[in-house]
């Protein structure tokens, strides 16, 4: 196996506005992916996702904000302070009219970049694939029931 991305694609029932919503903003992010997350939604911005009670706490950084087509962060980062010199792993979230909805194509990069031995970046990539599995269909189910309440 390569483990060099992962990419995942769904089409839901919502418009890109309201997806890029949904992918962008800390309220909506906690409602399908984590319990909580602070970071503004521009460029440069630095911010964290958290689980739990603050159990576990991911430090991001906003990369591209390009509402309704493109929304994309950095995570992942070693010793878990946010480092722009330090390999971390790219989210980008695409998002593309699709009928009366939209396609969102999610990809997660940077796995062999981290310098992981072979073992862990088996089990971290694993732990993606299977994380993303999970959120990607919450995602999607999420943004559907936000576009039918409005």
């Amino acid at each position: 196996m390569e483990y060099g991305s992962i990419e995942r694609e769904i089409h839901v029932d919502a418009s890109p506005e309201v997806v890029f919503e949904v992918v962008s903003r800390p309220e909506h992010i906690s409602q399908w992916w984590t319990d909580d997350a602070h970071f503004e939604t521009k460029p440069g911005a630095v911010g964290e996702f958290v689980w739990g009670d603050r159990v576990d706490v991911a430090p991001m950084t906003v990369v591209e904000a390009e509402p309704p087509r493109l929304f994309s962060f950095r995570w992942g980062y070693p010793g878990g302070e946010v480092d722009d010199t330090a390999p971390s792993l790219l989210v980008v979230f695409e998002l593309t009219p699709s009928g009366t909805g939209t396609t969102i194509k999610l990809t997660e990069t940077g796995f062999r970049e981290m310098g992981w031995e072979a073992a862990k970046l088996e089990e971290q990539y694993g732990q993606h694939v299977n994380g993303w599995d999970t959120f990607v269909p919450r995602l999607g189910e999420y943004a559907t029931r936000l576009a039918s309440a409005s």
